[in-house]
């Protein structure tokens, strides 16, 4: 057999095992709940892997690696502001989440639980965090689409609209049938893959390149520059690159999972699970970026056209063809995850949050569970129509919907969790004017001096505060339930 075709049968082979699980958690939900939450019933590790998984996402083995194999480890700033974010987020979002979400009228989703949190009967805010919700996840999935026709142009030779069409026929299939569960449970088995071809990958090409000592000097021959955190850094680019970390806080298909586990007590567990997961996944991450700069400096007559494809150039160049197509399938996990898991949320915004609260009349679970499908399909197309002209970078098309997420949630979810007087016209005002800065800001020149995020969040958290404080009247049931989500969490 010739190297395309094993590595063709591996991808085949991963591609039919996310589909069965599909079917196998598709028999396994019951009602609307089931389909976008899994019944809350997530151990510590299917949350910690499924959570790194579906925040990782392509950026992990394309993006990130292509950065830094351009311009050096200048790019690993991001790296680190993402695992202080994620662990702040771990320790301080995930428990008080976990427990106010179930307390406040069991909400299922994050515009549902800031509805009921806040106790509005007019239903805006809940509207609006689905609008919101449904404008950045459409660049987030279009993202992964364009993910998925890079890497089947870089690793199989065909065209990149094959490719998208591929992956997104896959990730429909299996997130239509099986919703949550079928998106929790193959992150976990996509988690496992990508962690194991990060470690395996770099560990293999030092072989290639010499050891670490010869790898480092050809590195250096190549500029010297690649291996410095500082030289090439500016302030305003190390605080943008570190500010990726506030973005956890209002990533809705990251928190989620904090939602859907077991019981708050395997919070601490997951915790250390994920932040493992992840470090160890990021440091793979670029040491395999630095080890293909060194590689194709020592081997010139091999090119290698695209950046953000060097984890799977060398993958291709260290494996047999059989082994070389699962460190595809990593790529492709990386891809999935983060595709499945966005579109489960943003169609849960377009049912849960949106159609619920504009149609009145009594409709049956079962008929919300088929919208939810619908809206898993009605979302793909969108995103797919807006990958279909590859018109940026994937590390551009994530960072613009992940600033938008983290301006415009991550400073509410903080301050309804923490702050009792916060009130819903101010999370509303804050939330709005988040949104708002982080896409007008990120759509001019001013993102390639601070990146959009941070006056984007900033800028929510001083508007949320000054109108809550103008706004405050006591809830007692408000204060009951925030009352009660601190007694739960101290008794645990």
């Amino acid at each position: 057999m010739t190297d395309f075709t094993y590595q063709l049968i591996a991808i085949i082979i991963y591609l039919l095992g996310m589909v069965l699980i599909g079917l196998y958690a598709y028999r396994r939900t019951k009602d609307f709940s089931d389909y976008m939450l899994g019944g809350r019933d997530l151990g510590p590790a299917v949350s910690a892997l499924s959570a790194g998984a579906a925040d990782m996402s392509q950026w992990l083995l394309m993006g990130l690696p292509g950065a830094i194999y351009v311009a050096g480890l200048v790019e690993g700033w991001i790296a680190i502001g993402l695992t202080i974010g994620a662990w702040l987020n771990w320790y301080y979002v995930a428990p008080r989440l976990r427990v106010y979400t179930q307390v406040s009228n069991n909400s299922i989703t994050i515009p549902s639980f800031l509805d009921n949190r806040f106790k509005g009967n007019t239903k805006l805010l809940r509207i609006i965090s689905g609008v919101i919700i449904l404008v950045f996840f459409t660049f987030y999935v279009s993202s992964g689409m364009v993910a998925g026709g890079v890497f089947f142009e870089s690793s199989f030779g065909y065209s990149y609209h094959t490719g998208l069409i591929i992956v997104a026929v896959v990730v429909i299939a299996y997130t239509f049938l099986g919703g949550f569960l079928a998106v929790s449970y193959t992150d976990f088995i996509q988690g496992t893959i990508m962690f194991i071809a990060l470690i395996i990958v770099p560990v293999s090409g030092l072989f290639l390149t010499g050891g670490i000592g010869e790898t480092l000097e050809s590195i250096r021959s190549v500029d010297v520059n690649l291996l410095s955190f500082f030289a090439t850094a500016s302030a305003a680019g190390v605080i943008s690159s570190l500010a990726w970390g506030l973005g956890y806080f209002g990533q809705p298909h990251i928190i989620v999972r904090f939602m859907a586990i077991k019981d708050v007590k395997e919070t601490k567990s997951a915790r250390r699970i994920g932040i493992g997961w992840m470090i160890l996944s990021l440091v793979g991450a670029a040491a395999t970026a630095l080890i293909g700069v060194a590689y194709f400096q020592q081997n010139p007559d091999v090119s290698l056209s695209n950046p953000e494809a060097v984890f799977i150039v060398m993958g291709q160049i260290i494996f047999h063809p059989f082994i070389a197509g699962i460190m595809l399938a990593a790529v492709l996990a990386a891809i999935m995850s983060t595709v499945s898991s966005q579109l489960l949320v943003t169609s849960s915004a377009l049912v849960e949050d949106i159609l619920k609260t504009l149609v009145k009349k009594e409709v049956s679970d079962k008929t919300y569970v088929n919208f939810g499908r619908l809206g898993v399909l009605l979302v793909s197309i969108i995103a797919g129509i807006f990958a279909w002209q590859q018109n940026d970078t994937i590390l551009g098309l994530v960072s613009f919907a992940w600033a938008g997420f983290g301006a415009s949630f991550g400073p509410i979810i903080l301050l309804s969790l923490y702050w009792k007087r916060i009130t819903g016209t101010g999370a509303l005002a804050g939330m709005i004017v988040g949104a708002v800065t982080a896409f007008i800001w990120g759509s001019t020149a001013l993102s390639g001096y601070l990146y959009e995020i941070v006056p984007g969040f900033i800028l929510n958290l001083i508007v949320a505060y000054i109108v809550s404080i103008l706004t405050y009247k006591p809830n007692k049931e408000i204060e009951k339930e925030f009352d009660k989500t601190l007694e739960i969490l101290e008794e645990k």
